[in-house]
Order: C-alpha cells, then sequence, then structure tokens
C-alpha cells in the first residue's frame, strides 16, 4: 500500500524555519555531514522501553530528518514511520528507505510534531504507537502541543525518547585543545550568537530546561513524572558513530549543517564558500592552532568529543 499526504500538511504550522524549508539537495547534504548516533544510544531506548513493559510494533520517530534513528530503531519494531515537516527531508529519508524488524517498508511522511500524522491520508490513529522518539530535534517543537500529540497517540505504557548531542567540543587529547576550544568559543559569541534562536540554546543545555508535561502550564496528566529518567554520556562515552577525529573538509560540512550557520549563510549569501564564509573562518582558525600545535601543514585533523542527554518519558498505564 502506498502512504500519501494529505493537502491537510500545506496548512499545519511548522515552529521550525530552517531545516524544515530544505529542499531535497539541502536534505542530501545534511545527511551526508551528520553522522549516525553510536548503537548503544538505540540499545539505551531499547532497554528502557523493554524493562518498562514497551510493546515493539509501532515507532514514530518525530523530526526524522533523512531518517538515521528511523532506520536505527527499524530492526526492533514491526512498523516504523518517520515524520518531518520538511519535504525535502523527507524526499532524502525516502531516497535511503529501510525496513523494519517485519520487512516492511519504513513510511517517511511530511507532518509537524505537533499534528503527529493527524492529518496524513492514513493518520496515525489514537493509542496506536508504543515509542516517539526525537533525535536532536525535540528543541524546535513547540512541547506543550507535542505532548498533547504524543498522549493521543501513544498506547498506555508506551515510551518517548527524546535526546540531543548537546555541543561538540575540542577533545583534550587533541593537540592545542584549550586553544581550539577557545577559538570555538569566540568564534559563536562572535559570529554566531546573532543567528541563535532558544531551539540553540536548549541544546547546550542538553535539555535541562526543555519543557516536559509536568512543566509546562497545563500539565499533561497521561505522564508519569516518576518514572522519568534522564542519562547523560559523559567524555569517552560514544554517543555518535564514526570516527571522532576528522580532516578540516570534513568538519567544515559538519559546521555547515548547523541551524546558526544556515541562518548565517542565508543573511550573507555572497560570502558562501568564500574566505568570508562563517565556517571557513573557523576552518582558518582552527588550522593555524593545529600547526601551532606541532601538526604538520597537510595534516590537520580535528578531535571533538559529544555530551549527549537522553530523556525517557513514559506514558501511564
Amino acid at each position: 500500500m502506498s502512504f500519501q499526504p494529505s493537502d491537510a500538511h500545506s496548512t499545519l504550522s511548522v515552529t521550525e524555519k530552517t531545516f524544515s524549508s530544505y529542499d531535497e539537495n539541502q536534505g542530501k547534504a545534511y545527511a551526508s555531514a551528520r553522522p549516525d548516533y553510536d548503537t548503544s544510544v538505540y540499545q539505551t531506548i531499547v532497554n528502557h522501553h523493554k524493562s518498562t513493559g514497551g510493546q515493539f510494533d509501532t515507532i514514530v520517530d518525530v523530526g526524522c530528518g533523512p531518517g538515521p534513528a528511523a532506520r536505527g530503531l527499524a530492526p526492533y519494531f514491526a512498523n516504523v514511520i518517520g515524520l518531518d515537516p520538511s519535504e525535502g527531508m523527507v524526499a532524502t529519508a525516502r531516497t535511503f528507505g529501510g525496513v523494519s524488524l517485519a520487512s516492511r517498508p519504513i513510511r517517511f511522511e511530511i507532518s509537524t510534531a505537533e499534528d503527529l500524522g493527524a492529518h496524513l491520508t492514513t493518520p496515525i490513529g489514537d493509542s496506536s504507537v508504543d515509542l516517539i522518539t526525537a533525535a536532536n530535534a525535540a528543541h524546535w517543537f513547540d512541547m506543550p502541543r507535542f505532548w498533547l500529540a504524543a498522549a493521543r497517540v501513544l498506547k498506555p505504557g508506551g515510551t518517548v525518547a527524546l535526546w540531543t548531542s548537546g555541543e561538540v567540543r575540542a577533545h583534550p587529547s587533541m593537540p592545542n585543545a584549550a586553544a581550539i576550544q577557545a577559538a570555538l568559543d569566540d568564534h559563536s559569541e562572535t559570529y554566531l550568537k546573532a543567528f541563535y534562536v532558544p531551539g540553540n540554546y536548549m541544546v547546550r543545555n542538553r535539555y535541562a530546561d526543555l519543557p516536559l508535561p509536568w512543566s509546562i502550564a497545563q500539565q499533561i496528566e497521561a505522564f508519569d513524572k516518576e518514572s522519568f529518567v534522564r542519562k547523560e554520556w559523559a567524555t569517552g562515552e560514544k554517543f555518535v558513530a564514526g570516527e571522532s577525529e576528522v580532516d578540516l573538509d570534513t568538519f567544515e560540512k559538519i559546521m555547515a549543517s548547523g541551524s546558526p550557520q544556515t541562518r548565517w549563510r542565508q543573511a550573507h549569501p555572497d560570502a558562501v564558500g568564500t574566505e568570508n564564509d562563517v565556517v571557513r573562518i573557523l576552518r582558518r582558525r582552527i588550522e593555524r592552532l593545529l600547526r601551532d600545535g606541532g601538526v604538520e601543514e597537510g595534516k590537520e585533523k580535528i578531535r571533538g568529543t559529544v555530551h549527549g542527554a537522553m530523556l525517557l518519558i513514559k506514558k501511564r498505564v
């Protein structure tokens, strides 16, 4: 069966304005720059969901982007749905595809976190979902509306798992690490702070202030505060897949995928790709600092670390 979004999606309110406007080419560039999450991240979710009585029929990944988290958790669930308000991101996710535990294609659809598939041609039904995930996306949601929608579609005993990578920091083992971290901080303050929005600060705070069902003005009683779990990843614990050390071409691509950098480039289109590009300025500064630290020219690599955080919330039985 083919699932297509209804025309109603075009009238939905989209709270995030940067990634939601991506076309398919931008979605592909984003996918190539962003690493997947380490298997331990997915295993943490599966273990918690299983140990708290969760079922493994249907998962909905919200703000799915090109779909890495949906694919990462697909081997555990019979039905997998990825939702994103961006047509370009959804088109990219469909290109990558993926199948569930039951060998069913992952269903990628255009929908906001606040609507949670209510207006799709084949809507996501009430009390039909076992697990809702959002990977580096919840800071863009209208959280009170998201929690209302999550309470509607989750089964009793279902789980919501929200996680963020936090800030990328210079790994202390890297040559001249302290100076490079100072440069990262100064660059953010000088060039990017004007392009920060509240969601960016939530990421920097590792979701410490993300609105939860019991902290919003109109509390959602469907969720259980007593069973709430916050897990943090420390330095040295793998949170993203792949190598923690990358060359500066790759670093430049990763940095360019950030939302403040994207907004800076939208405001300075003539500088994009030049030596005056906000990402290139940072690259050149790091190159100099690595050489000052004894790294041979042409062999510069940057080693980063992320301190991820995950929030696990259960719907009452």
